[in-house]
């Protein structure tokens, strides 16, 4: 059996050379990488389903739970049909920040390109639920409390909303660029001593730049679900 080390290995040597012409092109390369091991992984952990689970049946359980339970948990029980698209997002992000740290590895989360595209999936989707949940109601949602404040609340509202696709593109964007150019520095001054500790650190950010991404996503899609004071 090829170790998946190894395997992960030869992609990156058999995609090293196709420099594709145009902006993000590394990147859209590495996304369908990623989205090809996700697939494989989750017909992995389904093919056989058992009562008793096995290592990889146990371990896709304990991920996909625990998504849920933190969808429910900051949502409520009105969030468990947006858990699918949560969950997805989230694994891929999480999944994309930390193929950055295989050598010879790009996470197209460095690219803002693909910051971007997950945060106009979540700012369509935002208010895409709030359309359905409260039809023309929803429009209350940018009117602020008082009927005479309307007026400036609306722009000001409006502003507020355009910025959360901006502010989800540059946070995630920035920290993985930025971690992705710290680390080939240090590896180039001393590679003999700082991988270990750069890498522990990379696992951490990659972990908690997947969890804020989440963690807004769901705030900003439950305050679509709720009624305008």
């Amino acid at each position: 059996m090829v170790h998946p080390l190894l395997f992960l290995d030869f992609l990156s040597k058999f995609l090293e050379p196709l420099h594709l012409s145009g902006a993000g092109a590394e990147a859209v390369l590495y996304t369908w990488l990623i989205m090809g091991l996700l697939l494989l992984f989750s017909l992995a952990a389904t093919s056989s389903v058992k009562i008793v689970p096995g290592k990889l049946q146990n371990f896709a359980e304990i991920v996909v739970g625990g998504v849920e339970n933190m969808v429910v948990d900051t949502m409520g029980e009105q969030g468990r049909p947006y858990f699918p698209l949560i969950a997805t997002v989230a694994l891929f992000i999480l999944v994309s920040n930390l193929i950055g740290l295989i050598p010879g590895f790009y996470p197209p989360t460095a690219n803002i390109n693909t910051t971007a595209a997950c945060a106009i999936i979540i700012f369509v989707m935002t208010h895409v639920v709030g359309l359905k949940t409260h039809g023309v109601k929803y429009i209350k949602h940018f009117c602020g409390p008082m009927i005479w404040l309307a007026p400036l609340m609306f722009f000001i509202e409006v502003i507020g909303h355009l910025s959360r696709p901006a502010s989800l593109t540059l946070r995630l964007f920035g920290n993985m660029n930025g971690h992705e150019l710290v680390l080939m520095i240090f590896f180039g001054l001393a590679p003999c001593l700082v991988p270990l500790p750069m890498l522990l650190m990379g696992v951490l950010v990659s972990f908690i730049q997947a969890f804020v991404f989440m963690l807004l996503s769901m705030i900003y899609i439950q305050g679509s679900l709720d009624h305008a004071h």
